[in-house]
């Protein structure tokens, strides 16, 4: 996240709260972030120094007038006309960041060497929450270098209780030891 993108998604969030707006704003945010990310020259034409802002914005107004909340097509504008577009990523990661902190919202990726099971996932999701006080937003991902057991990735933190890591910890005791 970057302090520009911070900044456009402080107020973004605030006008959003004020109006009730969040949950459809996060959505449509995470909507367009997906579909820049699809097509970045999208982005690179709004970035674009050959057209002139008033050209970019009315590209903007074409793309998505009635389509996105207005907040959200003016924040897009602004980020535009001030030569910020490219930071619109950082923008929703501070967003969604806001988000899930007012919402108790914990997003956690579980690494795995095979697939979580719907009763796993369940499993650990509740008791994460039971745990944080929290609602817990699972990803799983699969690692087949992790052996087995699970690596929990969330608020920076890595909690690893892998067959992988284990196994590191034992060398590591191994080579450390002095007979």
């Amino acid at each position: 996240m970057t302090q520009t993108g911070s900044v456009y998604a402080e107020a973004l969030y605030d006008l959003a709260l004020e109006e009730g707006l969040c949950d459809q704003a996060l959505e449509e945010l995470e909507a367009l972030d997906q579909g820049f990310a699809t097509e970045p020259d999208f982005l690179r034409l709004l970035a674009s120094p050959a057209l002139s802002k008033q050209e970019r914005c009315q590209i903007l107004d074409e793309s998505f007038r009635g389509r996105v909340q207005p907040y959200i097509l003016n924040t897009l504008k602004l980020l535009t006309q001030k030569g910020h577009i490219r930071r619109f990523h950082g923008c929703v990661a501070s967003f969604r960041a806001r988000y899930y902190r007012e919402h108790g919202i914990v997003p956690v990726e579980a690494v795995t060497a095979v697939p979580l099971t719907d009763d796993q996932k369940q499993r650990l999701t509740e008791k994460l929450a039971a745990i944080t006080g929290k609602q817990i937003l699972l990803r799983d991902r699969v690692d087949p270098s992790c052996l087995g057991g699970v690596r929990l990735n969330f608020d920076g933190k890595q909690l690893d209780d892998t067959v992988a890591h284990r196994l590191e910890a034992i060398r590591a005791k191994l080579t450390n030891t002095v007979l």
